[in-house]
């Protein structure tokens, strides 16, 4: 799956580098034979279910070996995007210079109004979160978007002085839901797989 992440980023023609960051030595030979860059081994302490990304990027970038300089901008790209196009990397690149901002991630929108949300309590009893929206048509809501996980452009100085990529001004960019897919079990890959096979049918 890495494959698809690697050649997306190629083939946006805007990165110098593409270093991937893996404590598997089988995942950086794949990452390697696709053309992008392994210098190291990540750490056991950011190989476990509790590191955040954030500790993964610091430690690329403590690691980074391109005579100390650091680049103004920096790109995580998560590996579980094959349904990413390249054109959604360089889109996102020209919102980061055209707006200013420190951060760009990819969105993507609710399929379902969360205004219409509700809470179970006990014996299953329901509690509106927002009970004016009940007698309000689903159209009529405004649109809500959470992170697609797909990538984060960012300023290279904020985010080391935040430790954060959601510090500063933070941008999105919307993807289409059929080209966003979170990958954490059996169920999800079979549906990316569809998409996938729906994005192209005409190739």
């Amino acid at each position: 799956m890495i494959a698809y992440a690697i050649e997306s980023a190629q083939k946006s023609q805007l990165f110098d580098r593409i270093i991937v960051s893996t404590d598997d030595a089988e995942i950086a030979q794949i990452a390697t034979d696709y053309g992008a860059e392994v210098p190291f081994l990540r750490s056991s302490k950011n190989a476990d279910d509790y590191s955040t990304t954030s500790d993964v990027l610091m430690e690329v970038i403590n690691n980074w070996s391109d005579n100390n300089e650091l680049p103004d901008w920096m790109c995580c790209l998560y590996p579980t995007t094959p349904l990413l196009f390249p054109s959604d990397l360089s889109n996102a690149f020209e919102l980061y210079q055209s707006t200013d901002s420190d951060v760009v991630l990819s969105a993507v929108a609710f399929d379902f109004p969360i205004q219409r949300a509700f809470e179970l309590q006990e014996n299953n009893h329901v509690r509106l979160r927002e009970p004016e929206a009940i007698s309000k048509r689903s159209q009529d809501l405004e649109p809500t978007y959470h992170d697609a996980g797909a990538f984060y452009i960012f300023n290279t100085k904020v985010f080391l002085q935040s430790n954060s990529l959601w510090s500063g001004k933070v941008t999105a960019i919307p993807l289409p839901a059929e080209r966003v897919q979170d990958i954490d079990n059996p169920s999800d890959w079979d549906l990316a797989e569809y998409k996938y096979q729906l994005l192209h049918t005409n190739d």
